[in-house]
């Protein structure tokens, strides 16, 4: 009896350094993956202040000018965001010339000679160079259109700071989550290391190949499960603190893309301690007697 429940006992397994190791392992990862949902939340809102200014010409009645709106409306290469066109009247104009010059020309003109225009928010699908021209040839080609403006530098200066960006921070996760893998991987190669003997002892009493995988299994996956949550409630944490302390991190901070976050921690965590134990045990499962020592 005592034998048969020795056989069950895992012995010396390093659970507390293993936990550390794989929860370690998945902050780390999880940070970056934070900086990524922060950079693709900024990316975005980058892009919705991509705009055009459509100048109108003078004159036009109110119904001219909701003609032109909502043709602008059912383009594709409209942003379907709300907010995505705003119409900004002379009056308007003027008064934001004003704040921003600190003169008054209508005193000095008698006149506000400014034109009422839509700012219209391109969809990010339709943001190179290229598309925003053969664009505005489109929108200065309707009734009613003065001149279609954009600045040109700027768009592509977005684009190209994005593309590397993206670039370097894909690379970076690629390169981490590999490094992750093999972490957690040495770490448990290490734990069923201390357990080869026991293992063995399983062996000679005849126990089943599956029979002996079980426990380890169970047990690896309980400790990536726990990792995760102890790596998923130190994020949560940080982010929460972050976003009282930097109130523009709450902005970008996206709750449901942050939860998917933890979730895939959590899995990542669980799969790769499940999948290096089975390899671990399977080795010394089949390892002889001489090289087991």
């Amino acid at each position: 009896m005592e034998q048969a429940r020795g056989t069950k006992k895992l012995g010396g397994y390093p659970a507390v350094a293993v936990v550390i190791s794989i929860t370690l392992s998945l902050i780390v990862m999880g940070l970056l993956g934070i900086l990524l949902l922060y950079s693709g939340a900024l990316e975005h809102k980058i892009r919705n202040d991509i705009r055009v200014q459509v100048y109108l010409k003078s004159n036009l009645t109110e119904t001219q000018r909701l003609q032109i709106e909502n043709k602008l409306l059912s383009q594709d290469y409209v942003s379907k965001e709300p907010g995505s066109i705003t119409f900004v009247s002379k009056e308007e104009a003027a008064k934001k010339v004003i704040e921003d010059t600190g003169q008054d020309f209508e005193k000095l003109l008698g006149d506000n000679p400014l034109k009422e225009a839509y700012l219209v928010t391109i969809s990010p699908d339709f943001q190179t160079v290229a598309q925003i021209d053969k664009i505005k040839e489109e929108i200065q080609a309707m009734n009613g259109v003065f001149q279609v403006f954009y600045v040109e530098e700027f768009i592509q200066s977005i684009n190209t700071n994005v593309t590397t960006i993206s670039i370097i921070l894909l690379a970076m996760i690629l390169i981490l989550l590999i490094t992750v893998v093999l972490l957690i991987n040495s770490t448990l190669r290490l734990a069923m290391f201390s357990q080869r003997a026991l293992i063995r002892s399983m062996q000679l009493v005849g126990a089943k190949n599956w029979f002996i995988l079980k426990p380890f299994l169970a047990r690896a996956c309980s400790y990536g499960l726990l990792a995760g949550i102890l790596a998923g409630g130190l994020l949560w944490g940080l982010s929460q603190y972050a976003q009282r302390e930097f109130q523009d991190l709450a902005i970008l901070h996206n709750q449901e893309h942050f939860t998917k976050l933890l979730g895939a921690l959590l899995l990542i965590g669980t799969v790769v301690a499940v999948i290096s134990t089975l390899f671990s045990v399977r080795r010394y499962l089949h390892t002889s007697l001489d090289q087991l020592y």
